[in-house]
């Protein structure tokens, strides 16, 4: 039995919004790849996890702030997509 196909993405489709986290991640991927040479993408990942459980409401803010306009931006792109 042949597993269901799935339909084809639309290349146009707006992107989603990236989460507060998200932003968080791609901003330290760098900083905890220099100070863990070693890590592979699993424990790089563990190890941001691990550092966004540290940070206090304060430190989240501006990751915060920043999903909130992304999230604006997908839901106006998906908008005037629909």
């Amino acid at each position: 039995e042949k597993p269901a196909r799935k339909a084809k993405k639309d290349p146009n489709a707006p992107k989603r919004a990236l989460s507060a986290y998200m932003f968080f991640s791609q901003d330290w991927r760098e900083r905890i790849k220099t100070e863990n040479p070693d890590a592979g993408f699993g424990e790089v990942g563990k190890l941001l996890g691990a550092k966004w459980k540290e940070l206090d409401d304060s430190e989240k803010k501006p990751y915060v702030d920043q999903a909130a306009r992304d999230k604006e931006r997908a839901e106006e792109e998906k908008a005037a997509y629909d």
